[in-house]
């Protein structure tokens, strides 16, 4: 990103309160400093991880550019991961510090030092004595930066380590396919923890020279559009269970600041798109990545067709990609948000990444999306690898096995479905809402089965794994 001035704004923070904030870039850097001389102090040094558990506040932006100055490795963790979510980081990662809130820090596993809200406001209260800034780190793009922990189909979530080029390597996706102007405020409404906020929420904006607007709030569709026109923001990302919700449950008008809409994380409907269109002006322009990738395509800022609503785009500049049996894959060196290995495992030493994701593509290069070959669960825009679901719930007494499918559901997508064998009691619907509350204590809430089915034994193979693809 070019040299900007300090006094240039850089977040727009809207606390749990809605109490608002302006962030210049002076101010960011000389906070995320001195918050690097606190995390020093605690034992931090480069290359370690540091855990965040912190909602959309300030806070969160500060810890990561103050890991990012001193070298440390940002391990953003989604607020709503329970203790056996946590320790499944903990015990992959071993970070050395994690920066929470202190409510959600009670699900911190044992052994791992905290650094709560409180004691980060003391390291930047500039009428306290405060710790001496570490210097800012010189890193080769090779360098660790970031660990972002994705869902697995056969085992628990696996730690994707992305290298110091990951960061600047957003340029690509912001102004292809992002979109945002110098000057602009952009919104990316995805919580800390997901692959899509730590590139979207400040890092895509700032690389086009616009302001990021960072909200401490849950997701209520009589607000959303309010915040929208209230705050001026020109780009809104959102995931596509948000526009769907908007598009059923508020009445949707123009917005004059807003030029842009882009969206990520599951395919967006095309009725959908159309619907935004003929009530906002304007459509929704959809894009596609993974974890590991980064973004690969997405639809151009400016392209607005109607006959494209529904395609992931075409792939970014630069970017190449093939067609296996319908298998989408794509050169990975051509990519430059390419992730670097995952945690206890040797990097990727392939030309092509198979993406697991089928798709089509028509005579213009652009993209569609027609389904996955593994078991992962996309439902609202989170990613859920069965074998979480399903290791909650054989946690219960009265489960003897359980499998986690998808059901299409018409505002998020899919939602997770149980399919569950008793080792005792009889089925009913309280045990079933009984197993529900059982995985959302368990595991985070956005896991849990929206619907619980019940059944005398499981299809399996011969070798005795369960047909996941027959429940479905």
């Amino acid at each position: 990103m070019e040299r900007v001035p300090a006094s240039t704004l850089g977040i727009v923070a809207v606390d749990a309160a809605g109490n608002r904030r302006q962030w210049h870039y002076g101010e960011l850097i000389a906070r995320s400093a001195g918050l690097s001389g606190a995390m020093a102090a605690r034992g931090v040094e480069r290359g370690d991880a540091v855990m965040t558990l912190v909602g959309s506040r300030i806070e969160w932006v500060l810890a990561m550019l103050a890991c990012f100055r001193m070298g440390a490795v940002a391990m953003p963790c989604n607020p709503q991961l329970r203790r056996k979510d946590l320790e499944v980081r903990v015990n992959a990662a071993d970070p050395k510090l994690c920066i929470g809130e202190e409510e959600l820090l009670g699900e911190l596993p044992d052994g791992v030092a905290a650094m709560t809200m409180a004691d980060v406001a003391y390291s930047l209260d500039e009428d306290r004595p405060q710790e001496t800034p570490t210097e800012a780190a010189e890193l080769d793009p090779e360098d660790p930066a970031v660990i972002i922990f994705t869902s697995g189909t056969t085992g628990y979530p696996k730690g994707v380590l992305y290298p110091q080029r990951y960061l600047t390597g957003q340029r690509l996706q912001a102004e292809h396919w992002v979109g945002a102007r110098k000057g602009e405020l952009a919104w990316c409404t995805a919580a800390p923890g997901w692959s899509k906020s730590t590139r979207n929420v400040f890092i895509a904006p700032w690389l086009r020279g616009a302001a990021a607007l960072i909200c401490d709030s849950r997701f209520d569709p009589g607000e959303r559009l309010a915040i929208v026109e209230r705050e001026g923001v020109n780009v809104l990302c959102q995931a596509p269970t948000e526009y769907r919700i908007l598009a059923k449950r508020t009445e949707l008008r123009p917005v004059s600041s807003l030029r842009r809409m882009i969206s990520a994380g599951e395919p967006l409907n095309p009725e959908v798109i159309r619907v935004f269109r003929e009530t906002m002006g304007r459509g929704i322009g959809d894009g596609y990545g993974q974890t590991e990738t980064g973004a690969i395509s997405g639809m151009r800022p400016d392209e607005d067709d109607p006959e494209r609503d529904g395609s992931m785009g075409r792939p970014l500049p630069g970017v190449e990609t093939r067609l296996v049996d319908g298998e989408l894959q794509v050169r990975h060196h051509t990519v430059p948000s390419f992730f670097s290995h995952y945690l206890d495992e040797a990097p990727f030493e392939g030309e092509w990444w198979a993406t697991g994701d089928h798709v089509r593509e028509d005579d213009d290069g652009h993209l569609w999306f027609e389904g996955r070959d593994d078991d992962i669960i996309i439902t609202a825009g989170y990613r859920v690898g069965p074998f979480e679901v399903e290791s909650a719930l054989v946690s219960h007494p009265a489960v003897a096995e359980a499998a986690a499918v998808p059901a299409p559901d018409e505002e998020r997508g899919s939602v997770v479905r149980a399919v569950v064998v008793l080792a005792d009691g009889d089925p009913s619907d309280e045990l079933a809402a009984e197993l529900q509350d059982h995985v959302k204590r368990v595991t985070a809430p956005y896991k849990y089965p929206r619907i619980v089915e019940f059944t005398d034994e499981l299809p399996k193979t011969p070798s005795g794994k369960i047909r996941r693809a027959e429940l479905r």
